[in-house]
Order: C-alpha cells, then sequence, then structure tokens
C-alpha cells in the first residue's frame, strides 16, 4: 500500500495514515491477516517521526481495523461490518443534510424529493 503524505492537507499526518489506512482496508485493497509496514519502516518511508505512525496505528488498533501482535507486528483486522455501515450511515447523513439545505433554495417539497429519490433508484 502507498501511503501519501500531503503538507497542503489540513488533517494532522496521523490522521491522513489513518485514513487511508482504513480505507485500503474498506475497499478491499488490504485484507484480513495482511501485514502493515512496521511502525518503524513506516515512519521511515513517510520521513516523519514515529510517535506520528505510533498514533495511527493505535487509532486503527482501537477502531478495530487493525491488531497487534508483540514482537511480530501489526496486521488487518477480521472486517467489522457493524463498524463499516456506521460510517456508511454517517456518510448518508451527511449527504442528507445536503440535500435538506439546497432543496428550500429549489423549492422543492419533501415529497418532490422522495419522488426524485425513487427515479434515481429506478435509473440505477
Amino acid at each position: 500500500m502507498n501511503i501519501i503524505i500531503s503538507n497542503a492537507s489540513h488533517l494532522p499526518i496521523y490522521e491522513q495514515i489513518y485514513a487511508q489506512i482504513k480505507n485500503g482496508i474498506i475497499s478491499g485493497q488490504l485484507s484480513e491477516g495482511d501485514a502493515l509496514p512496521s511502525i518503524r519502516a513506516l515512519a521511515k518511508d513517510l520521513r516523519i517521526s514515529v510517535i506520528t505512525t505510533k498514533r495511527a496505528y493505535d487509532e486503527l488498533e482501537r477502531d478495530g481495523f487493525i491488531y497487534t501482535v508483540a514482537g511480530k507486528g501489526c496486521y488487518v483486522a477480521e472486517k467489522n461490518t457493524e463498524v463499516i455501515r456506521e460510517g456508511h450511515l454517517k456518510q448518508i447523513e451527511e449527504h442528507m443534510r445536503q440535500i435538506l439545505l439546497l432543496a428550500p433554495a429549489c423549492r422543492l417539497s419533501n415529497q418532490e424529493l422522495i419522488e426524485m429519490f425513487q427515479l434515481i433508484q429506478k435509473e440505477e
């Protein structure tokens, strides 16, 4: 997996690492049991602090995406479908909030929004 750090990003470096590994796991690019680079090796490759890399790995482990085997390294955990589902639900809610902000400017009623959704659903 190729992790890219952007100094122009508003996200801290550990969050960029976290997000890229998490997305790799959710997308299937990283599979259950795959070994991740060691904390030291990743820090060296990215030219960042070991503490920063460790924080990203700690957060990934806390959220159930990876697990650590003492003396062996970090590995991709079994996919927790509930965590993935919650992430998707959060994204859906954010999109729905955007719809609610845009709809009044178009003078769309709730019923018209529902009809639009049903039309789009039929097209898919």
